[in-house]
């Protein structure tokens, strides 16, 4: 699952704030039931345009990431949740909005990135069905 969340209206002092970003970062795979790889990296950035500052993190969790783009002044923030295991979407808006107090507009965006495991009989029925296939175009000049 990818989750991706654009809100608008967010408290621009806990966008600010590069140790609630780290700390967020730190626990959400724990709460999200994911497994953090690694520290997560948060770095303030000042962008040409003086309102465009803000902190970006991620942390890579053995699941695939979770990343933070704040923009205080414009009190804009952008997180995507990237996992190949599910996770509850709407709780995870809600965590996000107190977080970050979000009080205005929230877009968001999912794509199903689920990554399915075969059993060993899914396994095998598979690679049966691709042998009869492939017989069968060899036997009809096809292949």
């Amino acid at each position: 699952m990818h989750l991706a969340i654009d809100a608008y209206g967010a408290d621009s002092a806990k966008l600010s704030d590069e140790t609630l970003v780290f700390r967020f970062l730190d626990e959400y795979p724990n709460v999200i039931g994911m497994t953090k790889v690694a520290a997560p990296q948060v770095y303030s950035y000042t962008g040409k345009v003086p309102d465009d500052w803000g902190i970006s993190g991620f942390v890579i969790i053995a699941e695939s990431h979770i990343s933070v783009h704040t923009f205080p002044d414009k009190g804009y923030l952008n997180i995507d949740i990237f996992s190949c295991n599910d996770f509850d979407i709407s709780a995870s808006l809600d965590d996000v909005k107190a977080a970050f107090g979000v009080k205005g507009e929230v877009k968001t965006w999912t794509m199903d990135r689920s990554f399915d495991h075969a059993t060993p009989r899914e396994a095998y029925a598979g690679m049966v069905r691709e042998r009869v296939f492939l017989s069968t175009a060899r036997g009809s000049g096809d292949a």
